[in-house]
Parts: C-alpha cells; structure tokens; sequence
C-alpha cells in the first residue's frame, strides 16, 4: 500500500521574483521532479489546501495578517520580510503554509510525513522576516495539540539560521518545546532565546556537527518528553551554501537527517518534516543535499 505522505503543491515555486534574487525559489519544484525521477509514484503526494486567513489571526496578530494579505503592509516592514508584495506572494505563501499543516496531520496518520517546502521560522506574530511571512512551523505545533493524545510538541529546527520567529511564539506556550541549532555568527544578528539553543562556530566540519545534534536531540527528548516532533531539516548547514558559514558534507546532511528521524522512530514519535532553508545559486546541486531528507526517510 502506498504511503500517502508527501505534501507538494506546484504554487511552492510559482514567485516571480526580480532577477538574480537570492531566493531560490525554483528548488521545491526540482525536488518533486527529482523524487518522480527517482522512482516516487505520483500518488504519495498530497495536494494542501491554502490555511485561512481565520486560522492565522487567532495566532498572530490579525492587523500584522490583514495587512500583510492586503497588501498595505508598509515598506519597511515588507524589505524585512525579502519579498516584492503581489497576490501571487500571499496565494504562494498561504499555501505552503497549509502544506505545512497537512503534514503534520499526515504525520500523526502515518507516523512520518515530509513536507516540500516549510520551515518560515523567522516569522513572528506580528512581523515577517528572513523570506518568511507567516510561521508554519509553530501553526503545525498546535494543529498537533489539537490531537488527544498529543501534550507536548517539540520543534527540532537545525536550519543554519536561528528559528528566532518560532522562539518568540513558542516564548509562553509551555506545550510547545523550541529547539535550535544555529550558526553563532549569523542571521538573525539578533538572537531569541529558545528552549534550548546550541550555537555552532563558524567553520563547524561533520563529526563536530553530528556530535551536537545527537546531544542535542537526546537531551531534548529526555527533558521535555514530547509526544510528537517537527522537524525543520535546513540545508544551508552544507559546505557549499552561500549564506550558511558551516562546513557540512552531503554525506554530513544525510547522516544528521537519519540521526534525527530514528530518534524519533526509536522514542515512537510522529515527525512532520518541512525542508527549510538552502542557497546555493546551483539548484540542481541544492537539490541533491535536499533530497537527502527524503533518502533518510525511506522515501526513495
């Protein structure tokens, strides 16, 4: 029986963006493209459905949502968020984060779901920034809460860049366990305070890595006993990403990906993953060091 656990939408790469943008937001389609290819039937992926702007104001700050939707949002805090306002942003943006939901839905129905797009854990509840308009990660969280038998949501963000948005949501919410592993001496220059954060020195090579995401992980499962993850599997730790300031190898990323989705197979702990962030201006290369994700899961 196949397993219906990929959540994938063409809009995750439908963004006219000026050119030379150092967004890339082609990668999500190369992905879903390079999975087909890799022998990935068409049937595993399931189509999201935009998340409403109802649910997003009963988050985030409804004036910081309509405005943002409207496109009245000012200047300043729109160049803070990356992106040229259109409609196109929103319906892209809404959309992604929808897929985000679904596959946390979809990792509570099947125990592993992975998301092509997601991790916009810079965005708080009332601003957008770092190319990240609403916070999917922390809506996946309480979309899992609403389960019975799910207390405690623990989020493992090892995107390069601190999940700072995600911190700040998660800041009074007891139910939702924030855990990041960041470049020290990156964006943002302006650190939040996790639950627990492990800064990484620039120039971190892969046993060093590996070494802090497996005590990281392990402790976080011990302290905090979640009954459920999400992981944020950014790639920009890799040595080639043009933002990340890390040294990690494929073989590095592969490795990490696997070390984070059995300790959740071991703990008997549904993960929902998205892909976060990656850089390189090589699509074809940044897509390679996504899909080691989707090989750690078994998915190909």
């Amino acid at each position: 029986m196949l397993l219906n656990n990929l959540t994938f939408h063409p809009i995750y790469s439908q963004l006219s963006l000026p050119v030379r943008h150092r967004f890339p937001i082609e990668k999500y389609q190369g992905i879903y493209d390079a999975l087909l290819a890799r022998g990935v039937e068409c049937e595993r992926f399931v189509s999201p459905d935009p998340v409403s702007v109802e649910v997003l104001q009963q988050h985030y700050l409804p004036e910081y949502v309509n405005n943002l939707v409207s496109g009245t949002l000012d200047r300043q805090a729109m160049r803070r968020i990356g992106f040229p306002w259109s409609e196109q942003l929103i319906q892209r943006s809404l959309t992604a984060v929808g897929g985000t939901i679904r596959t946390a839905e979809l990792a509570l129905q099947h125990g592993i779901a992975l998301n092509l797009t997601g991790g916009y854990h810079h965005a708080a509840a009332d601003f957008g920034s770092g190319f990240c308009l609403f916070n999917d990660l922390y809506l996946a969280a309480r979309r899992m809460l609403q389960s019975s038998d799910i207390d405690r949501v623990l989020i493992v963000d090892l995107d390069v860049h601190q999940g700072d948005g995600t911190a700040l949501l998660a800041q009074h919410d007891d139910s939702v366990i924030t855990l990041s592993l960041h470049g020290e001496k990156n964006f943002p220059h302006r650190k939040q305070q996790s639950d627990m954060d492990f800064p990484l020195p620039k120039g971190t090579t892969d046993d060093d890595y590996l070494n802090v995401v497996d005590e990281a992980v392990s402790l976080a499962l011990r302290t905090y006993s979640p009954d459920a993850v999400i992981y944020d599997a950014g790639v920009d730790i890799h040595e080639d990403d043009d933002l990340g300031h890390l040294n990690i190898s494929t073989a590095g990323v592969l490795a990490r990906d696997r070390l984070v989705i059995n300790a959740c197979k071991q703990h008997c702990l549904p993960v929902a993953c998205v892909i976060g962030g990656g850089y390189q201006r090589d699509i074809t290369a940044l897509v390679d060091v996504h899909l080691q994700l989707f090989k750690a899961a078994g998915v190909y």
